[in-house]
């Protein structure tokens, strides 16, 4: 059953499916996890449903958010038996000086995150090794170094995990598809605060940019994979 099962209409599958979308690209030999904003801000610091999570963090999406931490801590733990890179692109923490910008101004309750909001989620917090980009926008991309230290690590593959399904994830695997990366996208290792941006930006993700499956699809395929 697709993630987006219930959520886009017969009609609308179809339109893209006479368009021609929703091949597959594959996986490499030499994947990269991407780990977006996997921090307390986004999650909690405990499991909550939403409304109660927000009287923590504004931010947070709740207990999706710890669904998502559990399916990405089987990734983390594969890719560092295996030896393959693993990079945590995030926010950190705001300057209210300087960091205002266009997204302070649509999203005023960003700069007002306590220390705690901005550490990693314990779950999955990077090691010795790991690459940290912090960045101010959206995309992993944007205004970071991280397409040099892809090139650096050889990698042909992006596996990308975190959040918001419809933010920050949607728009590294549109710069990333663009770098000629293939993507993958497992649809319970990625959250949203909203089920219907979620599904939506999942499905269009999969007809257009990146293969989305289940985190144990994926684990499979980084399974078969030898050893870097």
């Amino acid at each position: 059953m697709a993630s987006w099962d219930g959520v886009i209409g017969e009609d609308e599958i179809d339109r893209y499916a006479k368009a021609g979308f929703g091949g597959e690209g594959g996986i490499g030999a030499r994947p990269a996890l991407l780990i977006i904003d996997v921090q307390y801000r986004t999650v909690g610091t405990t499991s909550k449903p939403y409304w109660d999570a927000i009287k923590e963090y504004p931010t947070s999406c709740g207990d999706v958010g710890w669904d998502a931490v559990g399916n990405i801590a089987k990734l983390v733990a594969l890719f560092r038996q295996k030896g393959f890179p693993i990079l945590y692109p995030h926010v950190a923490p705001k300057n209210s000086a300087t960091d205002g910008g266009r997204l302070a101004a649509k999203i005023p309750s960003i700069m007002g995150i306590d220390a705690k909001g901005y550490e990693f989620v314990e779950e999955i917090a990077p090691v010795e090794g790991d690459v940290l980009l912090p960045k101010k926008h959206p995309s992993a991309f944007f205004g970071t170094p991280l397409v040099s230290h892809l090139v650096d690590l050889g990698v042909d593959t992006l596996i990308v995990t975190g959040c918001t399904t419809s933010g920050c994830v949607r728009s590294s695997v549109t710069d990333a598809f663009a770098y000629n990366f293939k993507v993958l996208v497992p649809d319970d290792a990625v959250y949203d605060r909203s089920p219907t941006s979620h599904a939506v930006n999942l499905w269009d993700m999969n007809a257009k940019y990146a293969d989305v499956y289940p985190s144990t699809g994926i684990l499979k395929l980084v399974e078969d994979l030898e050893d870097r």
